[in-house]
């Protein structure tokens, strides 16, 4: 069980995903015996046990369905020939079994001003494991960032192309100019796998203007729609505080399955009164 909860350390500090499975009751003759446990990792990989056989089996199933919805399970089984004919279970005992998520949602955070640190903060307050890319030296510091577990230094949409995205990725881009935020868009699109969020900030005029501008440099139409922009949930959000909460409201909406259709910021669709928030200060 030492070897378990190793992995389970080394699994959340790297963010990858993973599911436990505990044996919590037992009735008559089984393969198992309470509190073994089963972890499984992302890649079909497992360290432990709860008894092995076809019983094992189907809690692996069961294991990688929590992975995908994030959702405990506790799940009984009778091992007999009456319950399971196919499986010849024969032990004649009942074996309960829960399963809950080792997931660790990461926040791939482009750009690192203002908005952005105050973002990282409460993101990982709330759970997530963030992630800082920056092109400038003096914007990627562990001092600017304490709370971030990795800060990548480097060009921007080389840093997105390199990014592998997965159903727990999510992704906020929110450099220092459009230029930027279009180098990252571009660079998302051609990463490995998709995202489960991605959000720019900005208004919707220049939401409008820059990806007609990624459509004609090759960026489908169909992969744009995903983004949300302009981002956050409507809370009639004014400072960077409240914008990075709004912000982080919707990345939440969006793990828990909530996210409805009303989430754009009106401080960020509005442009008559001057710049919107995004080219004020990031």
């Amino acid at each position: 069980m030492a070897d378990v909860f190793a992995e389970i350390m080394k699994l959340r500090e790297g963010g990858i995903p993973a599911a436990l499975a505990t044996i919590i009751g037992t009735k008559g003759s089984t393969p198992g015996r309470e509190a073994m446990r089963l972890l499984v990792r992302a890649d079909g990989t497992f360290v432990g046990t709860v008894g092995g056989g076809c019983l094992e089996a189907e809690v692996f199933e069961a294991a990688k369905e929590v992975m995908r919805d994030e959702r405990t399970r506790t799940l009984s089984f009778r091992l007999n020939e009456f319950d399971t004919p196919e499986n010849g279970l024969l032990c004649g005992g009942e074996v309960t079994v829960f399963i809950e998520p080792l997931t660790v949602p990461t926040l791939h955070l482009f750009g690192g001003g203002h908005i952005s640190r105050v973002l990282s903060q409460i993101a990982s307050t709330a759970g997530f494991r963030v992630e800082v890319y920056e092109d400038r030296e003096a914007f990627a510091s562990e001092e600017r960032f304490p709370e971030a577990a990795a800060l990548h230094l480097g060009e921007l949409g080389e840093s997105a192309e390199g990014v592998l995205l997965g159903p727990l990725s999510y992704v906020v881009v929110v450099t220092r100019g459009h230029k930027g935020d279009g180098e990252v868009l571009s660079g998302l699109a051609k990463a490995r796998g998709k995202a489960r969020y991605i959000g720019m900030i900005g208004s919707r005029t220049k939401k409008k203007i820059l990806f007609k501008k990624l459509q004609q440099e090759g960026v489908s139409a169909s992969w744009l729609t995903q983004v949300h922009s302009p981002v956050g949930l409507d809370i009639g959000a004014m400072s960077h505080e409240e914008i990075c909460i709004s912000i982080l409201a919707e990345m939440i909406a969006e793990r828990r399955g909530k996210l409805g259709e009303s989430r754009v910021l009106p401080s960020m669709s509005k442009s008559k009164t001057g710049p919107s928030p995004d080219l004020k200060s990031r």
